[in-house]
């Protein structure tokens, strides 16, 4: 199996260049020279395994001969050693928890899966691998929290200010390997500093970078289990199922299109954005155009150039007419998002983070539209993650997990710097 750029100007490679290196030389993406089907008996018995076999089924699958088996489960069990339940909350209507791993957010699949995969790729070079991230939310503690205490040096890019109080504490306490970056600016700033510096030859040749950002294929295959598990959960298989994905960078969204293609039966996804809109903008006017991010209540999507859109376009083209087919977007704001969290409690007594109402409002659309489907919305953070939010909306206390009370009083450590990408050089290359 090799890795093309989603702008091929570059030759294919193998996993471990894809991994490692992160970005192509040519500012694309990487992608698999191919998406297997699986075979059809394997998806109509996907309830009968437990998740972590499951997983590595679609790994295995999807990287054919590229790690040899027995390394691949070894890494895939022990990077997924935590559930995604699938909650009903009504005939029809589901959400899928991804929220019960160590950082409580979504984002711990493709980071503990990073990190072992990546570990494995180095474990007998001599060079130190350093990993750049930029976070708008979630990644960050994700990440720190996979790398942490490995052999892998990790800085996180965040923007000043624009994350909760506990996703900064989550990245910035640990310490030992991971240095967090306190950038004054949006996390689409944190985001090109990242890619300029994979994108300065004479910078790589000094040091080994990578990335943990959804740029880099080895955070989608890990988030493309949990589409398979979702599926896996449902009571009833014979309805056309569509899930709402709260989107931001839009890698989790490629992960479920890339499950689609492995014949996944999802007939289709929406992309639920909140005030950075640039997407359903692009599908409804078929131009993309990006924007200065604004912030909102959902941080972790507040992005406004979505780097996945690449991978979209390469899966059904850059028209939008053939994403339309498997994809439709619709923008909410913070006004609705409120009102979608205090319904979600009111309706089913269920306490969802800003991320998962925007969602849950996707999916509610999208059911009134198409009442004869099921939806299943993606619940990406634990709402504690964003209790101030949470408890003013509803007007109640939320119980801080354990995880997360312990964060408290602890001190943050963070280097501040500006959006120049001059200063960050020279502080990577004086590490």
């Amino acid at each position: 199996m090799k890795f093309y750029s989603t702008k091929r100007q570059v030759e294919e490679v193998a996993l471990k260049e894809a991994v490692i290196t992160g970005l192509p030389a040519d500012n694309g993406l990487f992608m698999p020279e191919q998406i297997r089907k699986l075979d059809q008996d394997f998806i109509e018995g996907i309830a009968d395994l437990d998740f972590e076999e499951l997983a590595f089924r679609v790994a295995d699958r999807l990287l054919e001969g590229t790690i040899p088996s027995l390394d691949l489960r070894n890494i895939v069990f022990d990077a997924i050693n935590f559930k995604a339940p699938l909650v009903e909350l009504e005939k029809d209507l589901y959400c899928l928890e991804l929220f019960h791993g160590p950082s409580l957010a979504f984002k711990d699949f493709g980071a503990r899966f990073m990190a072992r995969i990546m570990s494995y790729f180095v474990r007998e070079e001599k060079e130190k691998l350093t990993i750049l991230v930029a976070t708008s939310g979630d990644t960050g503690g994700a990440v720190a929290r996979g790398f942490y205490e490995t052999d892998i040096d990790v800085v996180i890019l965040y923007p000043s200010g624009k994350i909760s109080d506990l996703q900064e504490k989550q990245l910035t306490t640990l310490g030992k390997n991971i240095t967090a970056l306190e950038i004054e600016g949006t996390f689409d700033d944190c985001q090109k500093l990242v890619k300029s510096a994979f994108l300065d030859e004479a910078l790589r040749k000094q040091m080994k970078i990578s990335s943990a950002n959804s740029i880099n294929i080895a955070r989608l295959i890990p988030q493309s289990f949990y589409y398979f598990r979702a599926i896996a959960q449902l009571a009833d298989r014979s309805k056309p199922v569509c899930c709402t994905v709260p989107s931001g960078n839009f890698g989790n969204l490629t992960a479920g299109l890339i499950a689609k293609e492995m014949g996944l039966p999802i007939e289709h996804f929406v992309a639920a954005v909140n005030a950075n809109d640039v997407f359903p903008q692009y599908l409804e006017t078929n131009i993309y155009e990006s924007k200065a991010s604004v912030p909102t209540l959902s941080n972790a999507m507040d992005v406004g150039a979505p780097s996945n859109l690449q991978r979209i376009q390469d899966l059904y083209g850059t028209d939008s007419a053939g994403i339309k087919k498997n994809i439709s977007s619709w923008s909410y704001d913070d006004s609705q998002t409120k009102a979608g969290i205090r319904e979600l409690y009111d309706k089913y007594k269920y306490v969802a983070c800003p991320h998962t109402a925007v969602a849950y409002l996707g999916m509610k659309k999208y059911l009134q539209e198409n009442p004869d489907h099921q939806g299943v919305f993606l619940s990406t953070a634990h709402p504690a993650k964003f209790i101030d939010i949470v408890e003013e909306t509803l007007g109640q206390k939320v119980e801080l997990p354990k995880a997360l009370a312990e964060l408290v009083d602890l001190k943050k450590e963070s280097i501040l710097m500006s959006t120049d990408y001059a200063p960050f050089r020279e502080y990577l290359l004086s590490r």
